[in-house]
């Protein structure tokens, strides 16, 4: 027999980590349709994250909004310097601050790590499946060069949207979703 209460409790506890997922998910779904993660998600993800943390996590008031905001600025400045240099988009930024801003800091850097091997492997199959091995070695060597010898971060952006259109280009919210719920999962976030 099933026990709804059993259920009831079960989403109690691990509510703040579904609406997490289902964000990341419907972001994932608009980024891989439009390319761009649109900010009518972003900003309520971080603020209601913020609100959360604050009102109903278990460290509520300002402890709890501290954590969160410190769990916004790890999710922008891990992303942050791929954005400055013309190789992601800002949504994508936003989006990871928006998991900060629920689950904080420590959780964030992790499930932005595992968020990097699922888009390392997202990359990698997408270029085999194009068959344009020698193409994107070629152009990726050529980023790594320009990123060594110009240092200048707006220059390195101007360059990144003169190349943009030429690009087989990677929706990140993608390896951002997965990466952040299979990390959820994994370590027994309460999914």
């Amino acid at each position: 027999m099933f026990d709804f209460n059993n259920l009831g409790n079960y989403f109690a506890e691990t509510w703040p980590i579904w609406v997490v997922t289902i964000t990341l998910i419907v972001a994932a779904v608009i980024d891989g349709l439009q390319l761009k993660v649109p900010n009518w998600i972003t900003f309520p993800m971080i603020l209601s994250g913020w609100i959360y943390s604050a009102a109903f996590s278990p460290y509520p008031g300002w402890e709890g909004l501290g954590y969160s905001l410190v769990g916004t600025i790890v999710g922008l400045a891990l992303l942050m310097p791929a954005y400055a240099i013309g190789g992601m988009g800002a949504g994508d930024v936003k989006l990871l601050a928006g998991v900060g801003a629920w689950v904080w800091g420590t959780n964030t850097l992790y499930a932005f790590a595992v968020t990097t091997l699922v888009g390392g492997a997202i990359a990698i199959v997408m270029i085999l499946w194009k068959r344009a091995w020698t193409q994107h070695k070629n152009q990726f060597l050529s980023i790594l060069n320009e990123i060594a010898t110009i240092q200048d971060p707006e220059k390195l952006a101007e360059i990144a949207a003169e190349r943009k259109p030429r690009m087989f280009l990677l929706p990140y919210g993608i390896p951002i979703a997965i990466g952040t719920i299979g990390y959820f999962a994994w370590f027994g976030m309460r999914l």
